[in-house]
């Protein structure tokens, strides 16, 4: 007789919100789902770290409004303080610069306000295994801000050039080798705000071989998260939106 699985550990999440209707409302929605364990809530980023630093959460959904302490000094602290804690903002629409500086500081995706409770928790779910959130609705307008400063001034010509084609390189060598098809056509999805659950199933492999590509990829264009990713394929000219 074969023992059943042991069910995978509940998403720790700390939700940190400073209207309390708001809260309540978020609350609502994620406590209905069995994968993720509310251990906090906050009306402040002062009263969040500290709890932040104690609890330590896997998630933290902050609200990027906040009086006095604001969502990036929150994102800020924990970054610097909590590494290991991922940081999903929650925004409204045209808060876009506001959500630029927000990742540039270290949080890993964003929500606006109003999302569905489903893509709520499959967001969490999604940072809380290193991924990256990247709404269509908001990520072509986003990466025009990331590319503008990269090459200021610059002519456009060079960029393609990199990226010329060569021999698709084994996943192991060096870093700053070309991306191969596969990842290639990975970060192209990821560039048009696909999840590693949503890539998984369109191309029909599972989630640990997405992250493994995405690791890979990460080493070889000399980048730390999909953000600065995409970023660089679109510099590069390896990928466009």
């Amino acid at each position: 007789m074969e023992t059943p699985a042991a069910p995978s550990p509940r998403i720790r999440v700390y939700v940190v919100e400073d209207q309390s209707k708001i809260l309540k409302n978020q609350l609502k929605l994620l406590e209905a789902s069995s994968d993720l364990e509310i251990i906090g809530t906050a009306l402040s980023g002062e009263t969040a770290l500290d709890d932040i630093r104690r609890l330590k959460p896997d998630v933290v959904l902050l609200d990027l409004g906040l009086p006095r302490m604001s969502g990036i000094d929150v994102t800020r602290v924990v970054k610097a303080e909590v590494p290991k804690v991922e940081i999903l903002i929650f925004t409204i629409f045209d808060e876009e610069d506001k959500v630029l500086e927000a990742v540039q500081a270290g949080a890993s995706g964003y929500l606006l306000k109003g999302t569905p409770a489903d893509k709520m928790v499959e967001a969490i779910k999604e940072v809380s295994q290193g991924g990256t959130v990247i709404q269509p609705s908001l990520a072509r307008r986003l990466l025009k801000h990331f590319r503008v400063p990269e090459v200021p001034g610059a002519e456009p010509a060079p960029a393609p050039a990199s990226a010329a084609p060569t021999a698709a390189p084994m996943p192991a060598e060096p870093e700053g080798k070309k991306l191969s098809a596969r990842e290639t056509e990975i970060l192209q999805l990821i560039a048009k705000g696909v999840s590693n659950n949503e890539a998984a199933t369109m191309l029909s492999l599972s989630k640990a071989t997405i992250r493994t590509h995405l690791e890979h990829i990460y080493r070889k264009l000399e980048v730390t998260n999909r953000v600065e990713a995409v970023t660089e394929g679109l510099r590069k000219g390896i990928i466009q939106m």
